[in-house]
């Protein structure tokens, strides 16, 4: 295990979204291993966080860490830009963003590809961290398949292969603080494609890094470990069955579409946008308002 660091030697803060299911146990047990490698620790809860999570750290056994700081957002949506704003509050270099319990996953099973890729995050301005081959087999088809048109799309943007959605990208604190000025809350999900279409418009670098570590999360709901790759090949079975599964699908991937192209038409100073603007909904007739929940 790599040496305690301290001081100057820490220099990211960990922004991460989570909507507890189960998995606060696994997150005190993992603590002092995330505490390791943050300087500081942001935790954005939406407004449906169970509540008994919640008080434990503005009023419970974790509320007198100084180094741990968190938001419950008022609007779900909120949550990614909340948490990339709190974070900059913060005196670090560089910013994690990280879905709380993919994370949790990631450094319960592969603790050494985690650290590896969290210090690669200080090497440039913007990484995505994106699935492997063996990482996304472990999805359901409803996933796969969606995914694929929007990081079709977003790649064809920025002009590089990417894996925009397995919910873990690093920032340098210049990158953060741009699309914290460029961006406004709301879109949360879409958020994967206007981050990454905004930074590369920018001039910043686009970095993208491939992992096994951010395999399928959901599995892990409720459990005192994560889920084996039979847990996690019988849900994502039994997941991709219903029908309301692939609808809601759709809708993250028409979402991140829609954010992506937004983002090549936005103007910025300095730049040429990349598309002209689509009219308002050109491209959503019809949305169902759910949010993503696997």
């Amino acid at each position: 295990m790599a040496p305690l660091r301290t001081g100057n030697d820490m220099t990211i803060t960990l922004a991460a979204t989570w909507n507890p299911r189960g998995e606060l146990g696994r997150f005190e047990q993992l603590l002092p291993v995330l505490e390791e490698l943050y300087a500081h620790i942001v935790i954005s809860f939406p407004p449906v966080a169970d509540d008994r999570v919640v008080r434990l750290f503005t009023k419970g056994k974790f509320s007198g860490r100084k180094h741990i700081t968190v938001v419950q957002n008022q609007v779900w949506s909120w949550g990614r830009y909340t948490a990339l704003q709190t974070a900059l509050q913060t005196s670090v270099t560089h910013i994690h963003y990280a879905d709380l319990d993919r994370l949790l996953r990631w450094v319960e099973t592969r603790q050494a590809e985690w650290r590896k890729a969290v210090a690669q995050i200080e090497v440039g301005d913007y990484l995505i961290m994106g699935r492997s081959a063996s990482a996304y087999a472990t999805h359901p088809q409803a996933l796969v398949r969606t995914e694929a048109i929007s990081n079709r799309l977003i790649s064809q943007l920025v002009g590089q292969v990417l894996d925009v959605s397995a919910g873990s990208k690093g920032f340098s604190r210049r990158a953060a603080q741009f699309l914290v000025d460029q961006t406004q809350p709301g879109r949360a999900l879409g958020a994967d494609g206007a981050w990454t279409v905004l930074l590369h418009r920018a001039g910043f670098q686009v970095d993208h890094l491939e992992v096994d570590g951010l395999d399928w999360e959901t599995a892990d709901r409720y459990q005192v470990r994560s889920a084996d790759a039979g847990q996690q090949q019988a849900l994502a079975e039994a997941y991709d069955q219903d029908p309301a599964h692939w609808a809601m699908r759709v809708e993250v991937a028409l979402e991140i579409v829609e954010a992506g192209l937004d983002a090549a038409a936005q103007a910025l100073p300095g730049t040429t946008p990349l598309l002209a603007r689509l009219p308002e909904n050109n491209l959503s007739p019809f949305h169902t308002g759910k949010q993503a929940d696997g």
